[in-house]
């Protein structure tokens, strides 16, 4: 897990893991940047971490009753942005860091979706979100997010690219540890506010620079720190003295990833250098072919689907979970399309999702896990096969009904042992998800999360000695206090060595 080892706790997940406890309401939740992350990547494509507890995956779209969620786990980093998902046990220091990052492949499939979601989840906030809301008490509260709101360094721009695709009723994130809610209109296209042109925060768009997503937390686990209701409204800027920055360089860094933002209508993410290109045209075509440039990714405009209709997202963001901080909220939300298909309402079941699945099927033949990953051939490409595969999901699931998903929650890994402690001497161990199995089989596809055991024992015995603080790579699956995510303080790992840790 990607914290410092001074935070390093267990908490009482793994009470959850065990089966010692059971959360008493159904929980889904997408990954941020303080999970244990190893456990989340064998259940990439979504599945219980613990009884009545359900992880999204890395993208995802499922329903719960007639109300359709979609989620994106991880937070933004630029120059992680196109890459395959390359991290393996056991982890260096930069794949630590590089694994919780959104990638490209993940965002293009949910921008496939056609028809309307109710509510969606992310970790970090949608880029721009800040200023659909009540800027200055946020600014006042968190100062230190003015600069980087102001420069459009805040925030994710592949979470407001899947938002102002998918147009939900609600969109509910995290990650920068205070209470805040905004109203997106997304008829209109340009900023209002009065601080910041339409101009400002838009180098990135050219390839001059990143989105910082800055790996700050606020890790003060005593001390209690109004949210931002509970704020004066005076001029004065509140400093919060306890926000650390955890020294996590590699999501500030320059990037030249293009990612179209607003109302587009291409799923298209180009890499551009932002450069003019000097090089006269003979003496390029002098050198060899590997020299060439790509083809540019075929992007036919295709309008916003018609059966995506609603125009006014409520976004909120809550605080962390500490006395006297606003980190609940009770909500009802009622779908946007009613249930015609004879769902029960009344006994709400939580299910696949036909379209996504559809999706899922259409991009099965491109190993996330891989490089290099094939470039976006444009929604007019993806639509016709996603037709095709929707009428396998009617034939092979929805008519022989199998589309409820199975609690089919199977302990791995060995739980918590409390006699080894927070830094056993001996990597985690990667594992194979029976539900991940059960998911592919059940679609037809290759399951590319399946390592054999005689690969995974080579990279562990390659892998560098382990410190005595253990370098970070216990095996507990616990839940720390305050790091902002599931398995937030000593990892999630499960005893002796052999579960998760929080490498």
């Amino acid at each position: 897990m990607s914290v410092p080892a001074k935070y390093r706790a267990i908490g009482d997940f793994h009470e959850y893991y065990s089966g010692s406890r059971v959360a008493p309401y159904l929980t889904l939740f997408v990954g941020g940047n303080h999970e244990a992350s190893n456990h989340l990547w064998e259940l990439h494509y979504g599945g219980w971490v613990a009884p009545n507890i359900y992880y999204m995956g890395a993208a995802n779209v499922v329903n719960f009753g007639s109300l359709r969620i979609a989620g994106l786990s991880g937070i933004w980093s630029g120059p992680d942005y196109k890459k395959p998902r390359f991290e393996r046990l056991p982890y260096g220091p930069s794949e630590l860091r590089s694994i919780y990052h959104v990638r490209e492949l993940d965002v293009r499939k949910l921008l496939q979706i056609r028809s309307q979601v109710d509510v969606g989840l992310s970790h970090d906030w949608p880029w721009k979100v800040e200023w659909e809301g009540d800027w200055k008490q946020l600014f006042r509260f968190k100062p230190h997010f003015q600069s980087d709101a102001k420069s459009g360094r805040l925030g994710s721009p592949a979470g407001r690219y899947v938002m102002d695709r998918l147009r939900p009723k609600w969109w509910f994130a995290a990650h920068l540890h205070c209470k805040f809610s905004a109203v997106v209109n997304h008829d209109l296209e340009e900023d209002s506010h009065p601080e910041k042109s339409p101009s400002q925060g838009m180098d990135f768009l050219n390839g001059t620079k990143d989105v910082a997503n800055p790996d700050k937390i606020d890790l003060d686990i005593d001390v209690d720190q109004p949210s931002i209701e509970d704020l004066p409204d005076a001029s004065a800027s509140v400093q919060n003295n306890d926000e650390i920055d955890l020294g996590m360089g590699d999501d500030a860094s320059d990037v030249s990833t293009h990612i179209p933002i607003g109302n587009t209508h291409s799923s298209d993410a180009r890499v551009t250098s932002g450069e003019p290109d000097e090089v006269p045209l003979d003496l390029r075509n002098q050198l060899p072919a590997s020299f060439s440039r790509p083809p540019p990714a075929l992007t036919p405009s295709v309008s916003h689907p018609e059966a995506i209709a609603n125009r006014t997202t409520r976004f909120l963001s809550l605080d962390k979970c500490l006395p006297r901080r606003k980190f609940l909220q009770l909500l009802d939300i009622e779908p946007i399309a009613k249930a015609s298909d004879g769902t029960d309402t009344k006994r709400p079941r939580l299910t696949y999702d036909k379209e996504w699945l559809a999706i899922t099927r259409a991009f099965c033949s491109i190993n996330p896990l891989t490089s290099p990953i094939p470039p976006d051939q444009g929604e007019a490409y993806y639509r016709s096969l996603i037709e095709v595969e929707e009428g396998w999901v009617e034939e092979n699931l929805v008519k022989t009904g199998k589309m409820q998903i199975p609690e089919n929650f199977e302990i791995t890994a060995p739980v918590y042992d409390v006699s080894v402690g927070l830094h056993p001497m001996e990597y985690p161990r990667e594992y194979t998800s029976p539900q991940t199995v059960v998911f592919c089989e059940m679609l037809g596809i290759e399951n590319f999360f399946a390592g054999s055991e005689d690969e995974r024992e080579a990279r562990r015995a390659n892998a560098p000695p382990i410190s005595s603080e253990g370098n970070g790579g216990g095996g507990h699956r616990g839940r720390g206090r305050g790091f902002g995510g599931r398995g937030g303080g000593g990892g999630q790992g499960r005893g002796r060595g052999r579960g998760r840790g929080y490498r």
